[in-house]
């Protein structure tokens, strides 16, 4: 398992698009006053938790190989300020609410995020790169989780999707839910290369056409496939199961369409080298039916208004809240 899931599902825990962490300690000897970046109804938050998150988004930046200017790292740590308060916010209304995650949901939680490692060393190596213990972790956790019950009660509860809303985002949106036409098919592969020498490709070409012969004789097209093909398919009996245009290499997928089930083509050359292509099953171009998405239509829907609701329920708070920032 990557750092980077590690980072997202835990100590960030992004729930509902809110970064989840508050509650880092203060680097050791640091003055509290001239450390702290902001201040949300007399709670402090410091630089080092800033910080933390700051070299964690630029670190995940870095590994995906986005350029990380001055004004980059600006926005990132307006962003990430931001969040620490709107978690600090969210967190201090829990409390107000008597909203608390009770141990067996967090020990429960630990406990699937554990199994995601091969092993307790590889799991205990994590948490040492990010120089987080075991009990900063399950402390993380729990404030994610009772953030995530109080979102569940102030906002996800009273989310209600109509099928009139469904329906008009099917109805509107056509090209979520087009098919596109489709193929199955098998194929047998001799490799060959512009780049082979010629002896080596007419040897390459030589092949094929005898498997060719076979294949007109009356052979099984999946029998001399596991015999013949050197393609990665070949152990499958070439199968390559169904698949759309755009899939596969322009004169490949060209013989492919071209032909009906129960078909097969004449030799195809493509960078690969020789195919004999046999079409096994077609799939016009169609579109799915609205009760087949509906549900996933509605879901996505109520991640949506979520997202709205959330950031509503954030702005609530912030009014009768004393933020002070000193960044």
């Amino acid at each position: 398992m990557k750092l980077t899931s590690f980072r997202i599902v835990c100590l960030t825990m992004i729930t509902f698009g809110l970064v989840i962490l508050t509650g880092l300690p203060p680097a050791q000897g640091a003055d509290t006053a001239k450390d702290q970046v902001a201040v949300v109804n007399g709670t402090v938050i410091t630089r080092h938790e800033l910080e933390s998150e700051i070299t964690l988004a630029k670190n995940r930046m870095a590994a995906q190989g986005q350029p990380i200017t001055e004004e980059v790292t600006k926005k990132i740590s307006e962003q990430i300020l931001n969040q620490l308060i709107d978690m600090e916010l969210l967190l201090q209304e829990s409390q107000k609410q008597k909203i608390e995650a009770t141990d067996a949901s967090v020990a429960e939680y630990i406990k699937k995020f554990k199994s995601r490692f091969k092993t307790t060393e590889a799991y205990e190596k994590a948490l040492k790169e990010l120089n987080v213990s075991e009990a900063d972790l399950k402390e993380k956790t729990k404030k994610g989780l009772t953030v995530q019950a109080l979102i569940e009660k102030e906002v996800i509860s009273k989310i209600k999707i109509p099928d009139t809303d469904r329906r008009s985002f099917y109805d509107s949106n056509p090209q979520f839910f087009k098919k596109p036409e489709q193929v199955q098919a098998r194929h047998i592969l001799i490799k060959s290369s512009d780049k082979d020498e010629k002896a080596q490709q007419d040897k390459a070409l030589e092949k094929i056409k005898q498997v060719q012969k076979e294949v007109k004789a009356g052979g099984d097209f999946a029998a001399l496939a596991k015999k013949y093909s050197e393609g990665p398919s070949g152990k499958n009996g070439g199968d390559l199961g169904y698949f759309g245009r755009g899939q596969m290499v322009k004169p490949f997928e060209d013989a492919a369409f071209a032909l009906e089930p129960g078909q097969t083509s004449d030799i195809v050359k493509t960078q690969f080298g020789y195919h004999l292509i046999t079409v096994t099953g077609k799939k016009a171009a169609s579109t799915t039916p609205y009760e087949e998405v509906k549900e996933k239509i509605g879901s996505h829907l109520k991640q949506q208004k979520t997202n709205e609701l959330v950031k509503a329920y954030i702005e609530s708070l912030k009014k009768n809240a004393k933020i002070e920032k000193s960044l």
